[in-house]
């Protein structure tokens, strides 16, 4: 049985990450076993070869498929979390550890932005932030070392991007501090 017919099968005919029915085939991310495999649909396999397009609205499906038992979705689920800066969801998932160990070591297709040493930065809903945009918290803080709680709702001004992805700069109550990407939202 062909490694195709298998994953049909596995999946009953929809992507293993959006359940999409349309445009399907095989997604290897390892060595191309089956179970480095999974089916996907165009759309998501498109994202994942070029990561710099990642639509957030598209991938809420990662809610669902981060709990798939499917060792090479959960993989692909961590990663694309990763690549989204979703720290809410990445602090639910749970993997086994080999199979954190290999979703470590999978890389999304390159990114060439990141290869020229372009750094993108994103909000909790994914939206990309540019330096002196202005962010609400989304989740209360504690602020080490200051002695103050930045609370839900907070308006941080003028943000300052860092080289971290994860972590961009503000100031709080007069206080610069490091704020997680990923618990504030852009504000309009």
């Amino acid at each position: 049985m062909s490694i195709q017919k298998i994953l049909v099968d596995r999946s009953n005919h929809q992507c293993e990450l959006c359940a999409s029915t349309e445009n399907l085939d095989v997604l290897n991310i390892g060595d191309g076993s089956i179970e480095q495999s999974l089916y996907a649909c165009d759309v998501c396999r498109t994202q994942i070869a070029h990561p710099e397009t990642l639509d957030p609205n598209h991938w809420r499906c990662l809610n669902d498929s981060m709990w798939s038992e499917t060792p090479a979705v959960q993989v692909i689920s961590y990663r694309l979390l990763q690549a989204l800066g979703n720290q809410e969801l990445l602090d639910m998932i749970y993997l086994e550890n080999d199979i954190k160990a290999w979703a470590d070591s999978v890389t999304l297709s390159t990114n060439s932005t990141e290869e020229a040493g372009v750094v993108i930065h994103r909000d909790s809903n994914g939206t990309v932030l540019a330096e002196g945009d202005t962010v609400t918290l989304i989740k209360d803080l504690d602020v080490k070392g200051a002695g103050f709680t930045a609370k839900r709702g907070t308006i941080v001004k003028n943000i300052h991007l860092t080289d971290d992805a994860k972590f961009i700069e503000g100031k709080i109550n007069g206080t610069q501090i490091v704020l997680v990407s990923a618990y504030m939202k852009k504000s309009l």
